[in-house]
């Protein structure tokens, strides 16, 4: 499988986890950072959207002022998942998009990329997401295996990177399964 496969079924895992957070759920805490469930959502959709504005030709300011979007004020923040989504769907939809060269906010860097870190980030946000509304926190072997791939080369300096916690705990030996190895990885522990 690879990040092109994996994008709809990240995206599916993470809309069905979204279905199941109520009003009431939007101020608890997640395992990422200080994020509430409201922030997560917030950085999932305006990702999304940013992603889509990226393919499509936004210039880095204009991908930031993207990444600003919120569903904070949203009692039901199921629909901007939902358009987010399949405004990210239809933009990797074109195979061209994976050779272009989009500026975001962090670097230049090609579609190919910019999907990979789509993927990775809907799949461990959906796993954040389900810790904090009590959801099952299963993810799909297939995409951990893909996330795993992507993220690999970052393994050394991942904790110095300031979006993945401290990184590794380096507490897990390799019989850990993938899954509780790739969110240790991202600096969550599970």
């Amino acid at each position: 499988m690879d990040n092109l496969a994996a994008l709809p079924l990240a995206a599916a895992r993470f809309e069905t986890i979204t279905a199941l957070v109520a009003p009431s759920d939007l101020d608890r805490p997640t395992p990422c950072g200080d994020w509430t469930v409201r922030q997560l959502l917030d950085h999932v959709v305006g990702g999304n959207f940013m992603a889509a504005a990226l393919i499509g030709g936004a210039s880095r300011e204009d991908a930031i002022a993207v990444l600003g979007a919120t569903v904070a004020d949203e009692e039901d923040p199921l629909d901007a998942v939902r358009s987010s989504l399949r405004s990210q769907a239809a933009a990797f939809d074109d195979t061209a998009a994976l050779e272009s060269v989009v500026h975001h906010p962090a670097m230049d860097m090609p579609g190919s990329q910019l999907l990979g870190f789509r993927v990775g980030d809907l799949l461990v946000h959906s796993w954040d997401l389900a810790r904090a509304i009590g959801a099952d926190e299963t993810l799909d072997p297939e995409v951990v295996a893909v996330v795993a791939t992507n993220i690999e080369p970052m393994r050394p300096f991942i904790g110095s990177v300031g979006m993945f916690g401290e990184g590794p705990s380096g507490t897990l030996d390799e019989s850990a399964d993938a899954q509780t190895l790739l969110l240790d990885l991202m600096g969550r522990r599970p």
